[in-house]
């Protein structure tokens, strides 16, 4: 029946479509609308590397100086433990702790659907009822802090000269008050910065042999610094405030106060003790490229627009630079995290761009210009449409949307995605247009189109969406970082549906013409008419007045006209009337060669020998180390860390030369070592003790054993191809040789954080078991040699050497002398006394007491001091007790600290995996799994487990195992619902199913990594982009023959009809991920503006999606091929033995094994029934010829 003959009766139609068409100004205006307000949204959304998750992580510190790891964890640790246990309402998913010297630090993760308020407030309130279980002398109460994984500096801003460090810590406090004015700004850490601080140093022996006492010296500080006020003094009608100024202003007046005035011999404080204004001794060090630096690090407020918070620093140092410094103070940013997310930025934009122009290309040559137009609008209109709902995205992930690279890339994912409804519409529009030779208009073809494919377009984006409808339940930290993707997707891809129903009918109705309409006027006329040379006098104009961009682009769009009148236009011409008949004529008849016979049984049995082929050739592969296999993938080093720990404890200065010796291993390896420079690298950033530890851990404490040597190397295009990755492997090999130090060699995290590659967890009540089990374990892991692994570390330091003074309380209590007396003068001596401050302006500096530098670091100088007493039982007499009478010196050892999980004690074992070396983390931990079994040094109450990446890649894994199946189930029910036919929607799953042979050999073939996520990630999101392509040939196929057609003959034609369409979404798809596939960079802004394209290949982009681009074409590929040969023999084949498959096994309910999973029961089955039918009908057919009956031979049916 033809489509002129379709019309004569009511056609189908959608009421939607036929309603923009009559209302065509009104959508004009909408898209204006909608257009207006996605650029808006585009320009002036937060821009940002990654997202910045927030996870609901709760840090509670508390100190207490002077207690062992030992008490740290009874008195501190195990009471507020407690009562983090016992709070309720909230998932906690575990609480860690470290009891160390001095320090006790719990770190408390909640599940990721727990506000971050609600869970800082649980903790404050389990914190307060553990209050009166701790000790009441704490010295400090426990502060309670959320943690931000995005709390790591954007950049650093480095101040040095030669001047004084107190000068330039001024210079360095001014600039950090005016960055804090900006209202992005979080927090700014000052590093390496002297502290101006009083000291009197006291000399004992005179302190001594004067008769006072340390509490002398405070009391007579306390007295004689302060303000006063007297009260209110009547003057005439006014009252008079008399106050009393004592503050001490300078360190001479701090010398000459008065101590003690007997007899009138007044002693001064100067006579005991050496009162100097100075600074305290440096807690922690920073340095840029060698040289000593005051470091500001800057950290942003989650949520903030990255790029806009840098520009806002950079224009505040500038001020700064030009208008409160001397000109010969250096001021310096370095690790601008900025600079590399305006690249990624740019060039994911490019990307899409680039996709965008190769789709389009494609479009015109199947579809010519006009109608390849109407399509390619869709994108930018389905983009613009996305980003006006964006807001409302906020409740799917839970946080405020900012447009970071996964939302730009799930724009590049749905690229070519986007465009399969529009294809559909216009190119079936298109075709009953012409069908009709004239006597259809172009609003009634419209219409009819829309009409016939709503339902088969609905159902496609239906079980395209489906994937990605689970994948917005992704649980933990990985389903918070990889949301965006899934719930950017919807909303564009949703939009696409909206777009190829509403607004490209209406496009169709005003610009699809007959071929014969069209001019039949010269080449060259278009060069008399003025619209041709407006636009390039206005292009010339703009480049005269410096705007080359808009000026260069519109005379290349005027080349571009010039182009398709002389050359494109002809070469589409010659491909739609030569090359693509001969196309879809080849395509028909190898199709009827397929579908011969015995052939379509041959070409399922044949595929699914292909399919259990590949995950053979896969798995060898895997084996061999061709391919390798990762959980996040990683491109070269932006930046390379190297963290130093040295044993707790350890002096702050030795720290800091170990870190030099560390920053001149890393320059050997840079090939930067005597005085080199090397054009890859930016800078190299040294800290210590203060920002020197991961901040993935969230430990913000100041730890002396720890520095950290930061890389920063150029952004990617700058390297000009050169790889960095060789640097992170020299740096790895030059850390050795330095006694006692342990050293931890990374990159920078691509995605979200993730526990170490390799992390095996100890646990046991009893200490000396733990330890005991743990040290072995090592050593025997250590002596198996497991290739892979990057030096097995412990996270515990087992021997930490101390001084225990125990008090002989017998004689203490002859004495009438307390442990706390014995205490607090030795800690006095030794670490100081805070006895009071003095004001400077807005600044206060502390006074500081102890003894003389030589007797507060000798041991028998702090054992000989005597404690000096009022002894009142003795009639008020003065005693004076040797401390070295009260106390006996041991030197013992300690743990380092001691580290819990859950309540129960732990020790780790961690390595990284040398993963340049091809060695992978799955591979690994399987090794080092059957040594943990064959280990018989394990004891009593001691668990060993295996966690870290490899545990979260399992957990990964199976979600997207179960997001895959629940994605199966609503693919399924919406096939059911469009064919009522089980067989037909079996058919089409098996389109998922065997594009994963494409997936596996395309990896195997070319060598290329796995990602766990990303790779897992494409294969989900496949499973609703093959099954699209099934849907329109099965359901064109069952509308010929509801028109008469024969089965063969309808799948024949359907797949003729289809191959366009087919074709086009399939090209369209892959071409959208292709320029980041291969990384092919092109800078189109450059391009006009400088006439300077900026070609690269590479770049951070293609690292992090490279897995999941080539997932999805190598898929898509495959689905291709099974869209055209082995869907329409499936179909065939189902058809054929629909009734024979009943007749054999009694009923209709035969179908319903044709269900997954039951599938792998039904297809046996399948393959039974088609021998006895075969069977059969050889008996029929020698019947047939024993009888002289004539039958075509060679048909299985």
């Amino acid at each position: 029946m033809s489509t002129i003959q379709n019309i004569k009766e009511k056609f189908k139609e959608f009421k939607p479509t036929s309603w923009s068409i009559t209302n065509k100004t009104t959508i004009y205006l909408v898209m204006l609308f909608l257009s207006l307000g996605g650029i808006y949204q585009f320009l002036t959304l937060p821009k940002e590397n990654f997202p910045e998750v927030v996870i609901p992580n709760i840090f509670v510190q508390t100190i207490y100086v002077g207690n062992s790891p030992k008490d740290i964890e009874n008195l501190v640790t195990r009471p507020i433990e407690k009562q983090i246990k016992s709070i309720s309402g909230v998932k906690i998913s575990k609480f860690t702790s470290t009891s160390q010297q001095d320090f006790s630090a719990i770190t408390v993760e909640f599940s990721t659907d727990v506000k971050p308020e609600i869970a800082l407030q649980k903790v404050k309130d389990a914190v307060d009822k553990a209050k009166s279980e701790l000790p009441t002398d704490l010295t400090q109460q426990p502060r309670v802090i959320e943690l931000n994984i995005s709390d790591m500096p954007i950049m650093y801003v480095n101040i040095s000269g030669n001047y004084s460090p107190v000068q330039l810590k001024k210079y360095a406090d001014d600039l950090k008050d005016k960055l804090e004015s900006i209202s992005q700004i979080n927090r700014i850490d000052l590093v390496g910065a002297p502290e101006r601080e009083f000291q009197i140093n006291v000399d004992n022996y005179r302190m001594q042999s004067s008769g006072i006492t340390f509490d002398d010296i405070s009391a007579a500080i306390q007295r004689e610094n302060l303000d006063l006020s007297g009260g209110l003094l009547e003057v005439g009608a006014m009252n008079r405030n008399l106050q009393l100024k004592g503050q001490l202003k300078t360190a001479n007046d701090i010398a000459n106060i008065i101590v003690r005035n007997s007899n009138g011999a007044p002693i001064y404080l100067r006579d005991v003790a050496t009162i100097i204004d100075t600074v305290k001794k440096n807690e922690s060090f920073a340095r840029l490229d060698g040289k000593n630096v005051l470091t500001l690090n800057i950290i942003k407020r989650n949520g903030e627009n990255l790029i806009l918070t840098t520009d806002a620093v950079k224009k505040v140092v500038d001020e700064f630079r030009a208008n409160d410094i001397p000109k010969d103070v250096n001021l310096v940013i370095s690790g601008d995290t900025s600079i590399r997310t305006k690249s990624s930025f740019t060039d994911l934009v490019n990307s899409i761009v680039i996709g965008f122009i190769l789709v389009l290309v494609v479009l015109m040559f199947f579809m010519g210009v006009t109608n390849a137009f109407f399509v390619a609008l869709s994108v930018p209109l389905s983009m613009f449409v996305a980003f006006v709902l964006l807001p409302a995205g906020d409740l799917l992930v839970g946080s405020h949307i900012t447009l970071n690279f996964m939302v730009l890339f799930a724009l590049l994912f749905g690229l070519g995605i986007i465009v399969d409804d529009a294809i559909v519409v216009i190119e079936n529009t298109h075709r009953i247009f012409v069908q009709g030779k004239g006597k259809l208009t172009a609003t009634t073809s419209a219409k009819m189109a829309a009409g016939e494919v709503f339902i088969p377009v609905l159902a496609g984006t239906i079980t395209t969406l489906a994937p990605f409808f689970p994948l917005l339940f992704w649980p933990g930290i990985i389903g918070k970082f990889m949301i965006y993707l899934p719930a950017m997707l919807i909303f564009t891809l949703a939009a696409s549906l909206v777009v190829a129903f509403i607004m490209n009918p209406v496009f169709a109705v005003d610009f699809m013409n007959h071929e014969e309409e069209k001019s039949q006027e010269s080449k060259s006329a278009m060069f008399r008419k003025k619209n041709f040379w407006i636009p390039i006098a206005l292009g010339i104009v703009l480049d005269l007045m410096g705007f080359t961009f808009l000026g260069n682009l519109l005379i290349f769009f005027m080349i571009l006209v010039v182009a398709n009148k002389y050359f494109i236009t002809d070469w589409i011409e010659k491909f739609q009337s030569h090359t693509l008949p001969k196309l879809m004529s080849l395509y028909e008849r190898f199709l009827r060669r397929a579908l011969n016979g015995w052939r379509p049984v041959k070409l399922l049995i044949g595929t699914f020998v292909l399919l259990i082929f590949s995950f053979i050739f896969f798995g060898i592969n895997i084996s061999l180390g061709r391919v390798g296999i990762e959980f996040f993938p990683k491109g070269d080093p932006n930046q390379v860390y190297v963290y130093l720990k040295l044993p707790v404890g350890t002096n702050v200065n030795y720290t800091d030369s170990i870190t030099k010796l560390v920053e001149h291993k890393v320059t050997k390896a840079l090939q930067m070592d005597n005085n080199k420079k090397n054009p890859l690298v930016e800078s190299i950033i040294s800290n210590v003790a203060v920002g020197a530890s991961d901040p993935m851990l969230g430990d913000r404490s100041t730890r002396s054993e720890l520095g950290r040597v930061q890389v920063n190397f150029v952004e990617y295009e700058k390297r000009h191809g050169k790889s960095t990755e060789p640097y992170l492997d020299a740096i790895r090999a030059e850390m050795k040789g330095i006694p006692g130090a342990e050293f931890t060699v990374t990159q920078e995290s691509n995605g979200p954080p993730t526990d170490p590659p390799v992390n095996i967890e100890i646990q046991g009540d009893d200490l000396d078991k733990l330890v005991k089990t743990s040290v072995d374990l090592k050593n025997y892991l250590d002596a198996a040699q497991i290739p892979g692994i990057d030096g097995l570390k412990m996270d515990v330091d087992l021997v930490n050497p101390e001084l225990t003074l125990t008090i002989d309380r017998d004689r203490a209590l002859v004495e009438g002398v307390s442990s706390a007396q014995v205490g607090m003068l030795i800690r006095t001596a030794l670490f100081g006394k805070e006895v009071s401050k003095i004001k400077d302006g807005k600044d206060e500096y502390k006074i500081q007491l102890r003894n003389q530098e030589l007797q507060r670091n000798n041991l028998v100088d702090l054992l000989n001091m005597r404690l000096s007493f009022r002894d009142m039982a003795a009639g008020g007499m003065i005693k004076n007790i040797p401390i070295s009478s009260l106390v006996k010196v041991e030197p013992t050892n300690t743990l380092g600290s001691i580290k819990r999980k859950n309540q129960n004690r732990l020790i780790q074992l961690r390595s990284n995996v040398k993963l340049d070396q091809g060695y992978n983390p799955t591979a690994v931990n399987a090794v080092i799994a059957q040594y943990i079994s064959n280990f018989k040094g394990n004891t009593d109450g001691v668990t060993i487990k295996q966690t870290g990446e490899n545990e979260q890649q399992l957990e990964t894994v199976a979600f997207l195992g179960k997001a895959l199946v629940i994605a199966l189930m609503i693919i399924l029910f919406t096939l059911v619902l469009q064919f009522n036919s089980i067989s037909k929607s079996v058919i089409i799953l098996t389109e998922i199913l065997f594009s994963i042979i494409g997936v596996l050999l395309g990896f195997s073939i070319f060598g290329m990594k796995v990602s766990g996520v990303m790779t897992g990630l494409g294969i989900v999101g496949l499973a609703g982009i093959v099954v699209k392509n099934g849907i329109l040939v099965i359901e064109f196929a069952d509308e010929l023959r509801a028109r008469g057609y024969k089965t063969k003959e309808a799948v024949v034609q359907a797949g003729k009809t289809r191959i366009i369409p087919v074709l086009l979404t399939a090209l369209a798809a892959i071409l959208g991920f292709f320029p980041i596939a291969i990384g092919f960079n092109i800078n189109f802004v450059s391009l006009f503006s400088e006439l300077n394209p900026h070609i690269f290949f590479g770049g951070d982009n293609v690292a992090f999606w490279k897995p999941l681009s080539w997932t999805i074409i190598f898929g898509l590929a495959f689905a291709f091929f099974m869209t055209l040969f082995i869907v329409p023999a499936m179909y065939l084949i189902a058809e054929r033995l629909r009734r024979p498959m009943r007749r054999h096994f009694g009923g209709k309910w035969i179908s319903i094994l044709g269900i997954p999973p039951l599938t792998f029961i039904f297809i046996p089955l399948m393959f039974i029934t088609t021998f006895i039918h075969r069977k059969n009908q050889k008996r029929r057919i020698e019947n047939n010829n024993a009888q002289g009956d004539k039958i075509i031979n060679g048909s299985w049916y």
